[in-house]
């Protein structure tokens, strides 16, 4: 069985992209491979400047990610900053990687740039080591990541090769895989682009705890296409194919299969609206239901907390043993 680490961000409500795309598949994943979901609140410290924000949405991003179906008894969920030796192992990274390295990193590039006339944080630039720390520490085997974060695992693979190669051999490989393919879930109201908090404003994206009248309103109101045919066609009916495919995640069925149920925009967005709803509702209850026990809550995340711990205060031991620290 691989050790899989999957990380998130506390930045922002989670929405159906989110879940259709990744979340539904970390359920499906958890009992096919030993899983570790870190909530990583010290990676959101780059773009948080608000106070009594962070640890609201740590608490509230936990609840999401129990409440979608990740089982406390199978997948370890933990909180980044509950664990000391994600930022000890993250400077013993920080000296094991070089200036050169983390200056060709394109998503710091990139992320400058459109900071340009703000504050660039220095955790912007170094953020590539404590990943790389969040990955070393589980001795993970697979990290599933998309095109734009495999140049941090490649990092991640030269710095575990570097202190290997000075100290011994300490860290398991990382190795970046595919995740399964999710629902590609688009902007209801811009139907070219993937649905993103980032990118619009809300009337395009479906939060996974908006009410149902509000889903379903959101759902009237999406862009379709010319023409009136109720056709799955990717390339020249983007909005109608985008509702097909939500409507066939949220029913288990095919695009085409759900297309030959409608001849009617209207009526393909008010299906989608309700099977949305449907698929949602129990999440939303069961969100609520921790969101109003802290106490449970709270005992859920120091569980994965303490098992996490485990495996990660192993590795940081094994590495200030390789390195020849001073044992306390």
């Amino acid at each position: 069985m691989a050790r899989v680490l999957s990380c998130i961000q506390p930045t922002g409500e989670v929405h159906l992209g989110n879940y259709l795309g990744a979340l539904r598949n970390w359920v499906g994943g958890q009992h096919e491979n030993d899983v570790f979901h870190g909530i990583v609140d010290l990676h959101a410290l780059t773009v948080t400047e608000t106070p009594n924000v962070l640890g609201e949405n740590t608490l509230s991003l936990a609840a999401m990610l129990f409440a979608v179906g990740l089982d406390p008894d199978v997948a370890t969920v933990f909180v980044q900053s509950h664990l000391p030796q994600h930022s000890q192992l993250a400077w013993i990274m920080e000296c094991t990687v070089s200036y050169g390295e983390l200056s060709r990193m394109t998503q710091f590039k990139d992320k400058a740039a459109r900071r340009e006339a703000d504050f660039v944080s220095a955790g912007l630039f170094t953020y590539p080591a404590l990943q790389a720390a969040d990955i070393l520490l589980y001795d993970a085997h697979e990290v599933p990541v998309g095109d734009d974060q495999r140049q941090h695992i490649e990092i991640t693979r030269d710095i575990a090769i570097r202190f290997n190669h000075r100290f011994g051999d300490t860290f398991v490989l990382p190795k970046a895989v595919t995740p399964k393919a999710g629902a590609r879930v688009m902007d209801l109201q811009n139907p070219d682009n993937k649905m993103s908090k980032s990118t619009s404003g809300d009337s395009g994206i479906v939060y996974l705890l908006d009410e149902p009248a509000a889903i379903e309103r959101k759902f009237k109101r999406a862009v379709t296409d010319s023409g009136s045919d109720v056709v799955y066609d990717r390339a020249n009916k983007p909005g109608v194919a985008n509702l097909l495919e939500i409507l066939a995640a949220a029913t288990n069925t095919t695009p085409e299969a759900a297309a030959a149920q409608f001849s009617q925009y209207g009526a393909l967005k008010a299906a989608t609206g309700a099977a949305v709803v449907e698929m949602l509702a129990p999440i939303r209850s069961r969100y609520h239901e921790l969101m109003n026990d802290r106490g449970e809550l709270a005992r859920l995340v120091r569980r994965g907390d303490d098992r996490a711990e485990q495996v990660a205060a192993a590795t940081l031991a094994r590495a200030h043993a390789a390195i020849g620290m001073l044992p306390r």
